[in-house]
């Protein structure tokens, strides 16, 4: 049996609006592609046609790194146009560093929810995307 280590999240490490984001409290993407099966002849499936891909996520920050991204945005969240770079890995634990870089990153929310007895501000901010690449 091989003892390894695995990814953690004190290996995330996010960039965006042209700054390292250390109130980061969560970073979520994906990208997705319409598939439908084609039928023809006979009961079962001929193919599998691709249509149209879409990216989107979200990520959660704190208060303080909100107030930074929208003054990066002139003052509103929803009028930036940015770049996420979010890589993974430790080098100096041997692990191999992964980058993905979201291109276009626009934010579609900018929410506020405050509850009682709440400790600090998170915001979490659904955005688009217009590709991903990985390196």
């Amino acid at each position: 049996m091989v003892n390894t280590r695995e990814y953690e999240w004190a290996d995330v490490a996010v960039v965006m609006a042209g700054r390292m984001v250390t109130g980061l409290r969560g970073v979520k993407y994906s990208v997705k592609q319409e598939k439908e099966l084609l039928h023809a002849k006979g009961n079962k499936p001929h193919s599998i046609q691709r249509g149209n891909k879409t990216y989107d996520g979200e990520i959660t920050l704190l208060q303080s790194e909100y107030e930074a991204l929208k003054q990066a945005g002139g003052g509103d969240i929803l009028d930036l146009s940015t770049d996420i770079v979010s890589s993974y890995g430790n080098p100096s634990a041997g692990d191999v560093i992964t980058t993905d870089i979201l291109i276009g990153v626009e934010f579609t929310e900018d929410n506020t929810e405050w509850k009682q007895g709440d400790k600090f501000q998170e915001k979490t901010l659904p955005f688009l995307f217009l590709d991903k690449k990985s390196m």
